[in-house]
């Protein structure tokens, strides 16, 4: 029978390597979903709901809120891992699984390297 230890090791290198990811343009993503990959564009509006059960946070690129074309989420127990959120107008990159709420690519961000600013 293996050792435990030896089982251990393909989930400790996973856990310390870095995300490689492709560079997915915004009007693409809806093409990668369940892929990893980096999207970039320019914040244009962010909004926490504070009523909403782990009180999100939705940073909207490109286009704002309703008509957003791909979203950053942040939940509220991941924000302290964040650190500062990207000021408006500024070009921020999230890398991640693509995925779709309600139609819209997004990211969902639980760690400072998952942003690049």
């Amino acid at each position: 029978m293996k050792s435990p230890r030896f089982l251990c090791l393909p989930v400790l290198l996973f856990a310390v390597t870095p995300i490689y990811a492709q560079t997915v343009r915004i009007a693409d993503a809806r093409n990668h979903l369940g892929e990893t990959g980096t999207v970039c564009g320019k914040v244009v509006s962010e909004r926490t709901v504070t009523s909403s059960k782990g009180e999100p946070t939705f940073i909207n690129l490109d286009e704002p809120y309703p008509n957003q074309t791909f979203t950053i989420v942040i939940w509220e127990e991941d924000r302290q891992d964040i650190g500062s959120l990207p000021a408006q107008g500024s070009r921020v990159c999230a890398t991640g699984r693509i995925q779709s709420y309600h139609g819209v690519p997004e990211i969902v961000v639980r760690n400072f390297d998952q942003l690049s600013r």
